[in-house]
């Protein structure tokens, strides 16, 4: 072999050997490329895939949370409203009710009987007072039915209602008058009577005898 036909063979082995490591280099760098492209996109669709899961459940927790804020607010607004409810209120203890009678000027014949209430508490008085003049009497003083109110009189601590008491006939119809010297008076929910002094110690009481329904104001007692 010559020496020109050697440096030919060698130059085309060269060039051949060149062409094979810059094909192989390609193909290296074409497939770490794909690599790293197709972890890049796997993170990137699963990081897409995830994403709405993770929302939803987010979702599903704070509505969780948002329900049991509400059950809890409405337990609470029922607690509040039952402990807001008021207790009954009582009749008035005639125990620790103070009652006094008093002479008006107008209209005559009458009595004017107030009752306050002497108890820590609001109490009311149904009704009437039942009164009973005298020791020898039969029965309690009738009741002026066109008296009763339109409510049972309701008495906050150191609060007062009026009875109007007529006595006896101003033209003198009345029969079986007398004088009496006592007065006990009843009022609903106690079966006892008190005491209550008369003005002057004595009062004449005859058939015209009536007594009012309680009333809030001494006005409205003596209106009848």
């Amino acid at each position: 072999m010559n020496v020109t036909a050697y440096r030919r063979g060698r130059t085309v082995r060269t060039i051949a050997a060149s062409m094979l490591a810059v094909a192989a280099l390609g193909l290296t760098a074409a497939c770490g490329g794909g690599e790293d492209g197709g972890s890049d996109n796997a993170g990137k669709a699963n990081s897409s895939a995830s994403a709405p899961a993770g929302k939803t459940a987010k979702g599903g927790s704070a509505g969780a949370k948002d329900a049991k804020d509400a059950k809890d607010a409405k337990t609470q607004a029922q607690k509040a409203e039952a402990g807001s409810e008021e207790e009954p209120i009582g009749d008035c203890d005639i125990n620790k009710t103070v009652f006094s009678v008093q002479k008006v000027k107008n209209p005559i014949n009458h009595l004017l009987l107030k009752a306050t209430n002497g108890a820590g508490v609001d109490c009311k008085l149904v009704g009437y007072p039942g009164l009973k003049f005298g020791e020898s009497a039969q029965a309690a003083t009738p009741v002026n039915e066109d008296s009763q109110p339109q409510s049972v009189v309701m008495l906050a601590p150191g609060e007062s209602a009026y009875a109007g008491i007529t006595t006896s006939a101003g033209d003198g119809s009345g029969s079986g008058g007398s004088d009496v010297n006592s007065l006990e008076v009843f009022v609903d929910g106690s079966e006892d009577p008190v005491s209550v002094e008369l003005p002057g110690g004595s009062v004449y009481i005859d058939s015209a005898a009536q007594v009012t329904y309680w009333q809030t104001t001494a006005q409205d007692a003596l209106t009848w």
